[in-house]
């Protein structure tokens, strides 16, 4: 019983290690175990601040290179959210801060709420 309880823990650690470091092992699997396994070959890592920085995600009021400078130890922006700014920097021709403001406005409205921060819904109580 100690045997199998071993040989089980051991098995547990093992893979949870591998999905752990899979940014580091899938490349070193063969291409048979990578073909089984379709969603292996999608696996970006999430980006690092200092890689948003460079993409030209800053600015003097969203300073990421304060992070990288304190030792921001958090993953990165959230890549969704990087990727539809980016969007609309491209689209709208506008420079971060206002891609980030009219990103934030979108969210608003979509939770009817507008730009000052009302909620726009007829029902709601807004002072007594």
């Amino acid at each position: 019983m100690l045997f199998i309880l071993s040989l089980f823990a051991f098995s547990s650690l093992v893979v949870l290690l591998a999905v752990y470091y899979r940014g580091a092992v899938i490349p070193h699997l063969p291409r048979r175990i990578r073909q089984m396994f379709p969603r292996l070959a999608n696996y970006a890592p999430l980006a690092t601040f200092s890689e948003q920085a460079s993409q030209g995600l800053s600015s003097a009021a969203f300073d990421i290179e304060a992070n990288i400078r304190d030792g921001d130890s958090r993953a990165g922006l959230d890549e969704r959210a990087v990727r539809e700014v980016q969007e609309i920097m491209r689209r709208e021709r506008v420079n971060f801060d206002q891609a980030r403001l009219i990103r934030h406005n979108r969210i608003l409205a979509d939770n009817n709420i507008d730009p000052s921060g009302m909620p726009t819904d007829s029902k709601a109580i807004t002072h007594l």
